[in-house]
């Protein structure tokens, strides 16, 4: 059988549904269709309930904007944080990346992604400006840049950096030990953790 002779239409779908997520292809969701075909029917519908349920009840932080199954999520919620600390990262994996390190006390705002004139992303469709407000409450001393260091994520920094000279905040930025080029997510946890320890003064990174 080539992956164009299905022989049940529902065989298709389903493998059309799930090779349409990002690194799946089509022999992949064969694989992984076939599986759920050998599991108990209460298995399978456990497994679709738990991805309706995502979908449908899942929530964003009010504060932060990471993802929660309450309106204010665990670390906003959580009195001995360190709430004067705000770490920008870029998504919610970043943040995962960060806690791992267990060397960060502070809160977070998620952007829900990084400026790419490219990709057509642009200031507009992140989450800058209510970062803005939580500055401009006045209950921010320090904003860390902790975005990918790549050319589209120190624009970003140098974007909001800009937009927030107006206001008395420190700003600061990951020591390098993240390599150029580098992804959150993709940093071993002692690095950084590093990082996160030794963070430098965003001016100074600007020469």
């Amino acid at each position: 059988m080539t992956l164009d002779n299905f022989p049940s239409k529902l065989l298709e779908n389903a493998v059309n549904e799930f090779s349409r997520l990002p690194g799946i292809g089509k022999k992949t969701a064969l694989r992984l269709v076939l599986h759920l075909l050998r599991k108990d029917i209460e298995e399978v519908r456990r497994f679709s309930r738990s991805l309706t349920q995502l979908r449908e009840e899942v929530k964003h932080c009010k504060t932060c904007r990471n993802i929660s199954d309450t309106d204010l999520c665990n670390i906003c919620n959580n009195p001995s944080r360190d709430h004067r600390t705000v770490c920008v990262v870029e998504n919610i994996r970043d943040v995962m990346s960060i806690e791992n390190t267990q060397q960060y006390k502070g809160v977070y705002h998620v952007l829900g992604g990084i400026i790419s004139p490219m990709d057509g992303i642009g200031p507009a469709d992140l989450e800058i400006n209510s970062l803005l407000l939580r500055v401009e409450k006045g209950e921010i001393d320090e904003v860390i840049f902790a975005l990918s260091t790549t050319m589209e994520g120190d624009s970003t920094n140098f974007y909001i950096f800009k937009k927030l000279k107006p206001f008395d905040v420190k700003v600061t930025t990951l020591a390098r030990g993240v390599s150029i080029g580098d992804e959150i997510e993709y940093t071993d946890e002692v690095t950084l953790g590093r990082s996160i320890v030794n963070r430098m003064l965003f001016e100074n990174f600007l020469g």
